[in-house]
Parts: C-alpha cells; sequence; structure tokens
C-alpha cells in the first residue's frame, strides 16, 4: 500500500513537472511568433532622429529619412515645438492608421499608441526619447526578419520559478533608468521584491509599465550565454504582499535583434551577483 502511494505520488509530480513546462514552452512559442510578427522588433529596420523644420522622406540616399524602397522623394516631416507633421508630395499615396492622411499633428509613442503612417508597405511612426523626437521604420520584408534563425534557450527548471516578498515603498519613488543612447529618465517603481534564488538573497527594484512590475536585469551570465547588457522579466502586479517571478520567461532586449532600438539598461541595484542559466540565451547571429 505504501509503495503505491509513493508511486502515485511520483507519478503526480512527474506530471505536474511536464505540464508547466509545457506551459512555459507554449508561452516562448508564443513569444517568438510576436517577435516574428508584421509588428514584432524583427521589422524594425531604422531610427532617425528629427530636427526642427523639414526632414525629407523617400528611398533617395540624399532624403534625411531614407526608405528602403519606394518614391525617390515622397515628403517630409514637418517638426516644431514637438510636433510632427507629414507632408506628402502630389501624388503619393500616404495613410496614416489604415485611413488618409490629414495634417493633424501625429501621436508619438509618449501620447499612448502611436499613429502609424503606412507609405509603400512601410511604416513610420514617431518615437519620443528624453529630449529628441525619432522616426521608427518598420519594415516586414526586413532583413533581419528573412533571415531570423529562431531563439534559443535554457531548459526549463522548475527551480527558477520562484514567489518573492513585495516591499512596497511608502511614498511615490521614481528611479533613473538610462538607455543604450545615454538618455537617463525617472522612472516610477511601487516597491522592490525579496527572494532566494540558488541559496542566495536577491532583491530587485522593478519599474511600474502599465501596472504591471518590469524588472531590468543583469547576472553573471551577460556576455557569457545571454545577451551582453541584461535581460527583460515581466510580473503580475503583487498579490498578498507576494510577486510571482519566473525567470525561466526571461527575455531579451529588443536590442539583441535591432541595433534601431532604444532600450532601457539595468540600473545599478539589479545587478544580480550569480548566474541564472534560465530563460533566454543570446541571439548569436546578431
Amino acid at each position: 500500500m505504501l509503495k503505491t502511494i509513493a508511486v502515485s505520488a511520483s507519478l503526480a509530480m512527474f506530471f505536474a513537472g511536464t505540464g508547466y513546462r509545457s506551459k512555459i514552452e507554449d508561452w516562448r512559442a508564443k513569444h517568438e511568433s510576436e517577435l516574428k510578427s508584421e509588428t514584432g522588433w524583427l521589422t524594425v529596420a531604422g531610427l532617425f532622429w528629427l530636427k526642427t523644420g523639414a526632414n525629407p522622406v523617400g528611398s533617395d540616399s540624399s532624403n534625411a529619412i531614407v526608405l528602403p524602397r519606394g518614391p525617390s522623394h515622397a515628403g517630409a516631416f514637418d517638426f516644431r515645438n514637438g510636433k510632427a507633421y507629414f507632408h506628402a508630395k502630389p501624388g503619393i499615396s500616404v495613410q496614416v492608421n489604415g485611413k488618409p492622411m490629414t495634417t493633424n499633428a501625429l501621436r508619438s509613442d509618449t501620447d499612448g499608441v502611436p499613429d502609424q503612417l503606412q507609405l509603400s508597405g512601410l511604416t513610420l511612426t514617431v518615437i519620443h526619447r528624453s529630449d529628441r523626437f525619432g522616426i521608427r521604420l518598420r519594415d516586414p520584408d526586413s532583413r533581419t526578419r528573412r533571415e531570423f534563425t529562431g531563439l534559443h534557450w535554457f531548459p526549463v527548471a522548475e527551480k527558477f520559478q520562484v514567489t518573492a516578498k513585495f516591499v512596497a515603498y511608502d511614498k511615490p519613488k521614481t528611479i533613473p533608468i538610462t538607455n543604450v543612447l545615454g538618455q537617463t529618465e525617472q522612472e516610477p517603481t511601487p516597491g522592490y521584491v525579496e527572494f532566494t534564488l540558488d541559496g542566495h538573497a536577491l532583491r530587485l527594484e522593478p519599474v511600474d509599465e502599465d501596472h504591471t512590475l518590469f524588472f531590468i536585469f543583469r547576472d553573471l551570465t551577460a556576455g557569457h550565454g545571454t545577451y551582453p547588457a541584461g535581460r527583460f522579466l515581466y510580473a503580475d502586479w503583487p498579490k498578498n504582499g507576494q510577486v510571482e517571478l519566473d525567470f525561466n520567461k526571461a527575455e531579451n532586449p529588443p536590442c539583441a535583434f535591432t541595433a534601431y532600438a532604444t532600450c532601457p539598461l539595468p540600473p545599478k541595484q539589479n545587478h544580480l551577483d550569480l548566474r541564472v542559466e534560465a530563460g533566454e540565451k543570446n541571439y548569436a547571429t546578431h
């Protein structure tokens, strides 16, 4: 009887583990599918910083914003006082969010969902970083997307799924986050988490991204199997003073795939003094 109970318990643990691995593998497959989609980071094929006044757009190399295809001279972005307007040349077909273009200022990515200007199968959006505004180019036929070879992951291991204690700050607080351009912004943080991993007592401080905890971290695998600058990890908002962290879902920043992203870098307090051999490995072809 005891042997039967022991076997049943072992089988239950086996199937529970198999179910967990399957869940993580499904998440990873979805993550890769989103990356490869027409709106994924693999389509980002250019970033052009705007100057005050006219910023000509077209496939000719003389333009300030050079397109991979389309009219040699399609028009220009007129940038003034933090607002960007697009003026198309006569006869050039341009849409904004799938509708005929108007003369309204294009909404940037810090004003909610950015407006999408569509031209010759390309998408142009306005981004705002610190004191700079730029045009991000997306091309569904980008070389990066066409030559994508797939993501690589550490084997799923349940020990990297941990329950962390959440310590909320008494007052609203911000922390400085620097991006790859060297720009630093103050980002809101609701508190920090404390947890134990491989016998190490650890602490991470997230930023609040649309009421989701966004952890920008770096560990000793950085540059030795994982992306050198660090990785990202998202978690649900705390419940009952706890946060569920699953490093099997740790992912590369967009900068691992395109040179035209403006990724945030891990703050010093999120540098972990151990190897977190979980989640996404470096994308070696970039």
